[in-house]
């Protein structure tokens, strides 16, 4: 829940800023001036490269929500297993012996959107989340019927 409340209010502010951006590339354009028309184009850039990169960031999100209710529906979750130390925090080994069972059952099922989904989760275990985010888009081309990107 923290990360969400968290991702909401980066969203907001990114919103707010893509706004007062592209505000301020209409008011050069207005200008009319042959050098402030250009940077005001340059200007609206950004915040379409924001609406963008809010878009792409929501839809993993939501894909990944759809994707855990369905296997949660199939009980198909990862349970934790996790030795933890006295703050909460994951213990290392145990994060990698995980991740190597699941990497497993992975190698195992390439096709199996599920077992990407479980390795993602692994691997955010293990602190590797650019590894883990692939994972997981993997878990989603595969859900959606689609081939797997050549680099997950």
């Amino acid at each position: 829940m923290k990360q969400r409340v968290t991702a909401l209010v980066l969203i907001a502010v990114l919103v707010f800023y893509v706004l007062l951006v592209g505000s301020r590339g209409v008011i050069a354009i207005r200008d009319g001036q042959p050098v402030t028309v250009v940077l005001g184009v340059g200007i609206l850039i950004v915040p379409f490269v924001g609406a963008w990169y809010i878009w792409r960031e929501l839809s993993f999100g939501f894909a990944m929500q759809r994707l855990a209710r369905e296997l949660a529906a199939e009980d198909g979750l990862p349970q934790d297993e996790l030795a933890r130390t006295p703050g909460g925090r994951v213990v290392r080994d145990s994060a990698d012996e995980v991740f190597e069972r699941r990497r497993t059952e992975t190698e195992a099922n390439p096709e199996d959107w599920r077992a990407w989904y479980r390795l993602a989760v692994a691997y955010g275990d293990a602190r590797d989340n650019a590894r883990g985010r692939r994972a997981m888009l993997t878990a989603i081309r595969l859900h959606a019927g689609k081939a797997p990107a050549a680099s997950a």
